[in-house]
């Protein structure tokens, strides 16, 4: 795709057949990326394409199967997985031709991950999936007040001309999303990271629809595609007034919020470069030395 839009003049795009991944784990600080693809997975009708065996790319010390009761009263074993779905026509649908969004979704693996990253690009080859996004969400020294910075960028030097995408300029230990989107692009599908800073002193406690909004905003964006919120809008204005209200009377607290809001509209405001953003993202890399860090994410 990068080579017709270099010949033709077009600009690059994601195409009309786009995979979205989030995993829970280290990659998910207030459960924003996985909501997102749950949001999505909610909005129609999907089918398995993919499960991965959890066999060969868990640690069931690590993420251990639960017991579940089914609807007809039998005790089940439900094992950690890792699943592409493609989207269903809804009833009455008519956008064809439309984008789709088909989801990866599941638990960060904690082995083999070439392998499980392989499994995916090539059922994404095979199936002619023309984009591949990643959705991520990190812990950051931001305020719940603010907008969401989401940093979103590429590795591709035609999407990222086109969409006004950044280049990453870390190195050092990554998380699953970085290797799914390395082989993405080296398989030939052009492929975005998204991520979204969550405020740390809440991160670990509650859900963040805030971030979750945020992150479905700039996909739709990226997209060029309508996205489903549901009821994101109400649920991150409740959010953020529990928050303010718990503010209220802890004067510790409002402080330290005060600080992080002078930070964030000197070094973060809308007339800043997206490099803040950028160097926000590596040093939370950099500070959770790529492994996921189940005490601070809350899990």
């Amino acid at each position: 795709m990068d080579h017709e839009a270099e010949t033709t003049g077009v600009p690059a795009t994601l195409g009309r057949r786009i995979i979205v991944a989030a995993f829970d784990g280290w990659n998910d600080a207030g459960e924003a990326a996985t909501s997102a693809v749950n949001l999505l997975l909610a909005d129609r009708p999907y089918e398995r394409v993919l499960s991965v065996d959890p066999e060969l790319y868990f640690d069931y010390q690590y993420t251990r199967p639960t017991v579940e009761t089914d609807g007809e009263g039998r005790r089940r074993l439900r094992w950690p997985e890792a699943t592409l779905h493609r989207p269903l026509p809804r009833p009455g649908d008519a956008d064809v031709g439309g984008t789709e969004f088909w989801v990866l979704t599941g638990v960060e693996p904690a082995r083999a991950w070439q392998a499980f990253a392989a499994e995916f690009v090539d059922v994404a080859l095979r199936e002619d999936v023309t984009g591949f996004v990643t959705l991520g969400s990190m812990m950051a020294d931001v305020p719940h007040t603010r907008p969401i910075s989401i940093f979103a960028g590429s590795d591709n030097e035609t999407l990222r001309s086109s969409l006004g995408l950044e280049r990453s300029t870390y190195e050092g230990p990554v998380g699953v999303l970085s290797v799914l989107g390395d082989a993405a692009e080296r398989a030939g599908i052009p492929s975005v990271s998204l991520w979204a800073s969550v405020p740390h002193y809440v991160a670990g406690h509650t859900p963040s629809p805030k971030a979750t909004l945020a992150l479905l905003d700039r996909l739709e964006e990226l997209a060029a595609a309508d996205v489903p919120r549901g009821t994101l809008a109400a649920e991150a204005a409740t959010w953020e007034a529990t928050i303010d209200a718990a503010a209220a009377d802890d004067d510790e607290m409002r402080e330290y919020i005060h600080q992080l809001e002078q930070a964030r509209d000197t070094v973060e405001s809308p007339e800043a470069s997206g490099d803040a953003i950028a160097q926000a993202f590596e040093s939370y890399l950099r500070r959770s030395d790529g492994r996921d860090d189940r005490g601070r994410n809350g899990r």
